[in-house]
């Protein structure tokens, strides 16, 4: 039992709307990390980091990805820090993973970089940069494949998530390197 697919990427790549829409293609259920953590912690993530601090999140964040990747057998949305952790990226190893990687422009016409983001809540557009440096290599690293979404419409890149993941590893290929990438 494992997902059918497991979308990681930053804010803003849109990892909610697509995922949705690919599990509707899919026929499966959907399901998203941080909705998981935010039910479990009874309190808004921008409220657990002020609250209890990252590294609180962070741990609440490694067990909901893990019980959803035991679980769930639908689209999987995980927060796009989730892929920081080392037992998270282990774990994600052979899954069907697709980053959907978003330049800043497109990540601030989508959520805005005032929006209760509390990694970004100082020089957010520096910040998001520094995180995607940091993060990038660790998106590439747990995907099979990497689809952009910059000037594409949600369903457009369902769609390509889906083509992308029908291609699947080659015989003998890694299933962790990331398999191909859609340009947009």
């Amino acid at each position: 039992m494992t997902p059918r697919a497991v979308l990681v990427g930053p804010p803003g790549a849109g990892k909610s709307t697509v995922g949705a829409l690919l599990a509707e293609r899919l026929g499966v259920g959907y399901r998203d990390t941080d909705a998981d953590i935010v039910a479990t912690a009874g309190k808004p993530i921008a409220e657990i980091f002020i609250d209890e601090g990252e590294p609180h999140f962070r741990e609440l964040e490694r067990q909901a990805v893990r019980t959803a990747v035991a679980e769930h057998t639908g689209v999987l949305s995980l927060g796009g820090g989730a892929v920081m952790d080392d037992t998270t990226r282990a774990l994600l190893r052979g899954l069907p993973v697709v980053f959907l990687d978003v330049e800043l422009a497109d990540a601030v016409k989508r959520v805005g970089l005032d929006a209760p983001r509390p990694l970004l809540a100082v020089n957010p557009r520096q910040r998001w940069r520094e995180l995607m440096a940091a993060r990038r290599p660790l998106y590439t690293e747990v995907a099979r494949a990497v689809v952009t979404t910059g000037g594409r419409t949600p369903e457009d890149v369902a769609e390509a998530v889906l083509d992308a993941l029908e291609s699947g590893p080659a015989a003998g290929e890694d299933p962790r390197a990331p398999r191909r990438k859609e340009e947009a």
